[in-house]
């Protein structure tokens, strides 16, 4: 879902309040949906902070992530009438992954993790670079009595992710048996937080949700317990890595506002059955008519590395474009998503070819995850 796409016409980068802490750590910094964040940080590498994950903990600072809080009578009612998947699914303490479509179009704008509070009161995490964007048509669609509020710089947000995320929680006392996709109230070093079990990693693990003024006091406690755990800092290179693994997708290559729902295999996060939600139209024309293309997962035969914008091709014919493409450290061989052409009809497992700066590679159709997920 978060958006680690590099940014380099930004001109102004925001900056975590926890960024003298990376700068200590020797991180690289890259900007992010307008922020400038950790890729990856010394003595270690992109390497060593994927495995870290994947084997022990690993915590990232995803401060760049938006916030924004929508209250007021029937609050809950309208974000359900507006955002793709259907609220009434679930109840307060609950979180939903969902998506803000275009009504016009069915393109997505922006994919989101809802948390709902009560019925006046939801706080959603859009990605970085949209959060304005989705701020903005909230605003104006919203009625009389509910406000929309635009709290980016207010949280700093940090994914503690792994197989021991739970144990290096448990030894700061705060919460980590609440079910998956649910969030819960804790406190460390005096600062209230909240504690979501949520990421973006296919492991075990929480996302702390952290008022900016006690970030720096929270990613200390969590260091100072860490060190019993194998904790490591990890950059937005290492999200990166673990996302595609799992075939999460990422908004601005896997999701767009070119790219639909039905398109990108996100039917799943879709109330077809709600009366009103933007895009509901077309969307639904889509997926009963059957979309052109679909997002489908590619592995390596050959020893080449697909990136994102690389041609698949069926023999001449050109069959559709990788939208995401890295190094797999856990497969140890490239791994893609990409937008593949409904005609001719793709089985997994057939072969095709990516055009890899001039030179054609085999790759496999197949079904993501490329690694089996652990969140639960």
């Amino acid at each position: 879902m978060t958006d680690v796409t590099l940014d380099a016409a930004a001109t102004r980068l925001r900056r975590s309040p926890l960024h003298e802490r990376h700068t200590a750590l020797g991180a690289k910094f890259a900007p992010f949906g307008g922020w400038e964040m950790p890729l990856e940080y010394a003595g270690g590498g992109v390497l060593k902070e994927h495995t870290a994950v994947r084997t022990a903990v690993g915590v990232f600072d995803v401060s760049h992530l938006g916030k924004a809080r929508v209250t007021g009578p029937g609050a809950a009612e309208f974000v359900n009438s507006c955002l793709s998947n259907d609220l009434g699914r679930i109840g307060p303490g609950r979180a939903q992954y969902t998506l803000c479509c275009d009504d016009a179009t069915g393109g997505v704008v922006d994919d989101i993790i809802a948390y709902l509070h009560a019925d006046d009161h939801v706080f959603l995490i859009p990605n970085a670079a949209n959060t304005a964007e989705v701020v903005r048509r909230l605003r104006a669609a919203a009625p009389a009595g509910v406000t929309v509020t635009d709290e980016h710089e207010g949280y700093a947000v940090l994914a503690v992710q792994g197989p021991r995320s739970a144990e290096l929680l448990g030894a700061l006392g705060l919460p980590t048996g609440h079910d998956y996709m649910s969030f819960s109230g804790g406190a460390v070093a005096g600062a209230e937080l909240t504690v979501c079990r949520t990421g973006y990693t296919g492991e075990l693990g929480y996302e702390l949700v952290v008022p900016a003024k006690h970030a720096v006091a929270v990613w200390d406690a969590l260091f100072a317990a860490g060190e019993g755990f194998d904790l490591r800092a990890c950059g937005l290179g290492a999200r990166d890595t673990l996302r595609t693994e799992m075939g999460y997708p990422l908004h601005g290559q896997d999701l767009s506002p070119e790219i639909t729902p039905v398109q990108a295999r996100s039917g799943w996060a879709v109330g077809w059955d709600k009366p009103a939600f933007w895009g509901r139209d077309v969307l639904l024309a889509e997926k009963a008519a059957g979309p052109a293309r679909t997002l489908r997962g590619l592995e390596a035969v050959d020893r080449a590395i697909p990136r994102a914008g690389m041609a698949v091709h069926v023999g001449d014919a050109r069959v559709g474009t990788i939208t995401s493409g890295t190094f797999s450290p856990t497969r140890k061989q490239g791994i893609a998503l990409a937008l593949l052409e409904t005609d001719p009809k793709l089985a997994d497992g057939d072969l095709v070819e990516v055009d890899i700066r001039g030179r054609r590679a085999q790759m496999r159709v197949t079904r993501p995850p490329f690694v089996q997920p652990s969140v639960r």
